[in-house]
């Protein structure tokens, strides 16, 4: 990893193929970051990725275009709030150009949302208003959405498509809290043709975040403009959510994304081996395939290890290499504590059922069983 250059306020870093692009934006990017616009004491300075492979490497036969890849820059949308929503030339969609349908395989665990997401990309607003996609941690949620923002863009450019993270959306809204331009805010996103908002669990228990987002839902629809939202659980299993709102986001049409299954799997682990420039024999995709189940993330890990390993080892990515990679990244996961691990201990300790954990039944002994089955559950899952 080389510095390439540095002019018009961009810093160009020169990697030796895709993976290490990956790898810096999913780890080390915000640091980066900060340390370039601490040396360079510019705080517009944008990081860009020049992607060469280097002939004399013992894995030249990976070829990736000398192209540019650029991040999207969660920063420039605060410069929106400081612009008439009507400016189009300076508009920032905020959409990963390289998350598109092509690239988003479909399986039966995906399919029906898949087909929808292409219908609303084909013609947001018509039937499909809002439209509400959950689903675990990495099964393709966040994929999708700039999947419709690309297809919408292309087909149709002048609309003024937006897709943001509701983490940022409510860093946004702080800020123009503080700067008492909230009126602004709420002006600049009703001025949006399809918005998409992502992970709006995070808006749990930010009753000034959802008002001021319940009156952008609002204008939005009422004007016959697309919304379309993730979230990791369905809207009335989302805790911390205001009724009103709720109710706004079961309106429309609501699809779960599920783990991807087998098949998809292959597909999904055949793509990323095409992109890295890897050669791997059929029976170690089927083992990955069939032993990392969890989600797409997962198998994209095995993969950059798979990478890694060749790289840095100088070794051919083989069953066995695959195997024990696998092994260490399976040992990682059972590790994790899941609800049923907990209830099996807590029933187990107390001498009661898991039945009766579940039941109604007012017993101290299965009150404390049950209370403290909640407690481990809030602490060490994701769960509520």
């Amino acid at each position: 990893i080389t510095p390439y250059k540095y002019e018009d306020d961009n810093f160009t870093i020169q990697v030796p193929s895709q993976f290490f692009y990956e790898f810096l934006e999913e780890h080390y990017a915000d640091i980066i970051y900060r340390a370039l616009a601490r040396v360079s004491e510019n705080p517009n300075i944008n990081l860009v990725y020049r992607a060469v492979v280097d002939s004399s490497s013992p894995r030249s036969r990976v070829t990736l275009p000398s192209e540019r890849l650029e991040r999207p820059d969660p920063r420039k949308m605060a410069k929106h709030l400081n612009q008439s929503p009507d400016d189009f030339a300076a508009w920032e969609p905020n959409i990963n150009p390289h998350l598109r349908f092509n690239n988003y395989f479909e399986g039966s665990s995906n399919k029906a949302a898949r087909t929808i997401a292409l219908k609303v990309a084909q013609a947001p607003a018509k039937d499909f208003n809002p439209y509400f996609i959950f689903g675990a941690c990495g099964v393709g949620k966040t994929h999708l959405c700039h999947a419709i923002g690309n297809q919408i863009l292309e087909s149709q450019p002048q609309k003024k498509v937006l897709y943001i993270s509701a983490h940022l959306f409510q860093v946004q809204f702080s800020d123009a809290k503080l700067k008492n331009t909230s009126n602004d805010f709420v002006h600049f996103y009703q001025g949006v043709d399809v918005l998409i908002l992502d992970d709006i669990h995070e808006l749990a228990g930010k009753p000034k975040t959802q008002d001021a987002f319940f009156h952008i839902f609002n204008h939005l629809t009422l004007i016959g403009k697309q919304i379309i939202f993730t979230g990791d659980k369905a809207p009335a299993q989302i805790q911390g959510l205001e009724e009103r709102l709720l109710t706004r986001l079961s309106s429309g049409l609501t699809l779960e994304l599920q783990k991807p299954d087998l098949e998809l799997r292959k597909k999904i682990l055949c793509n990323k081996i095409k992109q890295d420039g890897l050669s791997i024999s059929d029976d170690t995709i089927d083992y990955i395939a069939k032993n990392v189940t969890d989600h797409v993330r997962n198998l994209e890990g095995i993969i950059t290890s798979l990478v890694a390993h060749s790289l840095v080892y100088q070794c051919k990515v083989d069953l066995e290499l695959a195997k024990r990679i696998v092994e260490q990244t399976n040992n990682v996961q059972k590790k994790q504590i899941t609800l049923e691990k907990i209830q099996d201990v807590v029933s187990n300790y107390f001498k009661v059922n898991i039945s009766d954990i579940h039941s109604r039944s007012r017993k101290r002994e299965i009150v404390q069983a049950r209370q403290v089955a909640m407690f481990l559950a809030k602490m060490h899952t994701e769960y509520s």
